[in-house]
């Protein structure tokens, strides 16, 4: 005998009979498609499209915060070959403002502490019209890349323009002042540029030379070790530094490398009433033979043998610290 049911209930095989799905199907009617993940705000990939907007509308281009490339710590290129660079720092940020340097977006992390600089940042950024977008520290985080301090703020700038070595030299003597210059050989991280450029502009020189060859550029690194000082001292980029130099001397700038086998140690050497380019080697490297072979004089830093070598931005802010102690103390 068939055991008797439960009063009410369907009789049947159990799990879902045919055609039940169009009863499920027919209830999400009215709902419309699920929405693409982009399209939700609060889902990450929503929050990535948003800020990508963002950044678009502020006149960059692909996506905000890919991570740099390279080891020099540039800033992201976009697909379309974007070449801008992201200036971090409450220094760096406020004196390329400052500068006037042609930004196209100042960014601002949300809640940020303000503080005197930050107001002075917000106040140039609106007056030029530069579209302030506050965004999120992680998004920060990003644009500065894996080494970079940005300290709530970022600067979007176009692509540095480097200065012609001969025009960066006939400038300076046109303004009638005594030339004093910092060259580079084969030193290929950009913050030892960014430091010699800031030793530069605290001991009164004028530039700085790079190669156009196997050399840090002016990248977001450099502006950031450099506190600003990049958007005041000018760094011309030379097509070939021995022929530079070879046309420096002719026009009566001496020569100074530094290398720890100089000739002469840095104290002895009388340099004050010259035009003087002071040539860095790489830490490792030292300066080349070509360029050894061009200056005038090669000369030495006394150390204590407990260090073996300088690098390249000590070595460069003590021979500055040099140069213009000594033309101070010939008035």
């Amino acid at each position: 005998m068939a055991k008797p049911g439960r009063p009410g209930a369907a009789k049947g095989k159990k799990g879902p009979t045919k055609g039940t799905g169009g009863k499920n199907k027919r209830s999400l009617e009215g709902r419309g498609p699920t929405p693409k993940a982009e399209d939700r705000a609060w889902h990450p990939a929503g929050k990535r499209k948003a800020a990508a907007e963002r950044y678009a509308a502020a006149g960059g281009k692909g996506r905000p915060g890919a991570k740099p490339g390279g080891s020099q710590g540039r800033a992201p290129k976009s697909k379309s070959g974007d070449d801008s660079e992201t200036v971090t720092g409450r220094n760096s940020v406020l004196e390329a403002l400052r500068a006037k340097i042609p930004a196209t977006a100042f960014y601002i992390a949300q809640r940020v502490e303000m503080d005197d600089r930050v107001k002075e940042m917000l106040s140039i950024a609106t007056h030029r019209d530069i579209p302030v977008l506050e965004v999120t520290r992680p998004e920060l985080d990003r644009m500065a890349g894996f080494d970079g301090v940005h300290q709530g703020v970022a600067l979007k700038v176009p692509p540095y323009e480097y200065a012609h070595p001969q025009d960066l030299l006939e400038e300076i003597v046109a303004d009638d002042r005594l030339p004093l210059l910092v060259a580079l050989d084969g030193v290929t991280d950009p913050r030892n540029l960014g430091a010699i450029i800031r030793s530069t502009a605290a001991f009164g020189g004028q530039g700085v030379i790079v190669p156009q060859r196997r050399s840090a550029g002016v990248t977001s690194a450099a502006w950031k070790t450099s506190a600003g000082a990049a958007a005041r001292i000018p760094v011309a980029m030379a097509p070939n530094l021995t022929t530079t130099l070879k046309e420096f001397k002719k026009q009566g700038v001496f020569v100074l490398g530094l290398a720890g086998d100089g000739d002469v140690s840095l104290p002895a050497l009388e340099l004050a009433d010259r035009p003087v380019v002071i040539v860095v080697g790489s830490e490792g490297k030292g300066l080349s033979r070509l360029v050894t072979e061009t200056c005038d004089q090669v000369v030495s830093i006394p150390i204590s043998a407990a260090a073996e070598s300088l690098n390249a931005g000590i070595a460069a802010s003590v021979a500055l610290y040099q140069v213009a102690t000594l033309r101070s103390a010939r008035g």
